[in-house]
């Protein structure tokens, strides 16, 4: 990768989240099962980690498993739980010892209690890690998350007058990270299918119709560098319109 196409660090996005779309896809224009490209989308998913830090992107937050997703066929489901364990057994020393710091959004109540007890020991191992955040959004949906923190502030009895961006925000299960300055779809779908839907109100988004699996280094600096090229006016109006 040439210089002109590495995206420069002072205007790199300080919190990225994707939508890691079109595993099954790409799976099945391979004539393989649908499994394959989950598989093929976990082994992407290393390769991002790996350019984020190079990158000096300080937050990552991907879409693992939403809550829709449960309505999927069971074998799918049954395979994408022991591709999500397998990946917690093989990748978490590393990821440890390259500073990565673990964090769950969504709801981990309906995991099976051997692959809860998995994550929350990861996420405990990591938590002092600083390198990079990986958010891991899984059984998360946006709608719920709202859903949670509604009820989080009733059961504190917040007072009507009191809720504010600031009280929402603090009740999410994405507290403590900075809203995603950019949001990358991959397969070149046109939805937000319910991720961030309230973190992401100003968020840059970009989409590309390049399945997950081979969404690699160059197409990340593609979008990074396509991010820096925009100017975000968070509902104003930028000082050239007033020249």
């Amino acid at each position: 990768m040439g210089k002109s196409q590495q995206p420069q660090p002072e205007n790199i996005p300080q919190h990225v989240a994707i939508i890691m779309d079109g595993n099954g896809r790409w799976a099945l224009s391979r004539g393989k099962p649908r499994l394959a490209g989950h598989r093929a989308g976990t082994e992407n998913l290393r390769r991002v980690i790996r350019a984020s830090v190079e990158f000096g992107v300080k937050y990552l937050t991907i879409y693992a498993f939403s809550t829709e997703n449960w309505g999927r066929p069971q074998a799918e489901i049954k395979g994408l739980m022991h591709i999500f364990e397998n990946v917690i057994d093989k990748e978490l020393d590393e990821l440890h010892q390259e500073g990565v710091q673990l964090r769950h959004i969504g709801r981990l109540e309906k995991l099976a209690p051997k692959l809860r007890k998995k994550v929350l020991d990861a996420i405990k191992l990591t938590e002092n890690n600083t390198r990079l955040v990986l958010n891991i959004a899984f059984n998360y949906g946006g709608r719920d998350e709202i859903i949670y923190a509604i009820q989080n502030m009733l059961k504190e009895g917040v007072a009507p007058e009191e809720v504010n961006i600031e009280m929402v925000n603090n009740h999410l299960f994405t507290v403590g990270t900075p809203d995603p300055d950019l949001v990358i779809r991959t397969s070149g779908e046109l939805r937000t299918s319910n991720f961030l839907i309230w973190q992401s109100a100003y968020s840059e988004w970009y989409i590309t119709p390049t399945y997950w699996p081979d969404f690699g280094k160059e197409e990340y600096a593609k979008a990074l560098k396509t991010y820096t090229e925009r100017d975000r006016r968070f509902g104003g109006v930028s000082d050239e319109h007033y020249d």
